[in-house]
């Protein structure tokens, strides 16, 4: 990710074939946490947007609430972007895909979102097969309220306070494959 903007583009810059240098495929300058992996995320979906060739004023991107939700800010600032309520970003991912099936989406989640007050709504979206990219930013706790454990963090495992989660985590990857998830 850049975090310095140039509005300077030195004309060797490598292209797509759409023209476009991979800066054009970046968001608003990042507020997440250092460290926490989500930047690495949406670095990651910009360069495979720009290398896909993916225009993005055909993207819409969609998320919860909570530290994954101010993901989609980070990535292609000329595509469209919508914040539903906690753990209903399935939902509205599915109201828009049948509005408007020529778009691509990206639901962007995170484990609290996901695997918390939105399990049900994660559940029935494999199961309607959308056309979607399903993101779930998960690192085993809550960031945004002082880093309880998540419904994925691990058994043993110690959050902040230093408390042990005493429960097994809930592995939304095998949960996807067992609903029939066409690419987990």
């Amino acid at each position: 990710m850049t975090y310095v903007r140039s509005i300077f583009r030195h004309p060797a810059l490598p292209k797509n074939d759409l023209g476009y240098t991979v800066d054009y495929y970046e968001g608003s300058l990042s507020t997440l946490c250092a460290g926490c992996g989500h930047d690495s995320i949406n670095a990651a979906i910009v360069q495979a947007c720009w290398e896909m060739n993916i225009e993005p004023h055909k993207v819409a991107k969609l998320s919860g609430i909570g530290c994954s939700s101010k993901s989609p800010a980070y990535f292609l600032s000329n595509s469209h972007g919508f914040n539903s309520v906690h753990g209903r970003m399935p939902s509205v991912a599915t109201g828009a895909n049948l509005a408007n099936r020529d778009l691509f989406y990206f639901g962007v989640s995170g484990d609290g979102d996901t695997a918390s007050i939105g399990m049900g709504q994660f559940v029935h979206v494999i199961r309607r097969n959308l056309k979607m990219v399903y993101l779930v930013m998960n690192n085993g706790c809550y960031g945004l309220t002082k880093g309880q454990d998540s419904a994925t963090a691990d058994a043993g495992s110690k959050n902040k306070t230093g408390h042990e989660n005493l429960f097994a985590a809930i592995d939304l990857a095998s949960l996807a494959i067992e609903l029939g998830a066409t690419f987990v």
